[in-house]
């Protein structure tokens, strides 16, 4: 399963059959400030929130800046 097709995607816009395909898995999404207004992008996804906390530290992201959630199929 490649999981590095969902960086960047709206959660909302991901199909029937990767709804399915990523069920489970879990995705970080910048929150919400009046300063930021971000969009619901996935910044990261893995199999738990530190592999998420991870990712976003790698690419020098601040994860207490993101809200995590399972993708539900």
């Amino acid at each position: 399963m490649d999981i590095s097709g969902l960086i960047g995607r709206s959660p909302e816009r991901l199909s029937l059959v990767e709804r399915r395909d990523f069920a489970g898995l879990w995705v970080a999404l910048e929150l919400y400030t009046p300063e930021t207004l971000p969009l619901r992008r996935i910044e990261a996804a893995g199999r738990n929130v530190v592999e998420c906390a991870r990712q976003l530290t790698a690419r020098g992201l601040n994860p207490l800046n993101f809200e995590f959630m399972a993708l539900r199929g």
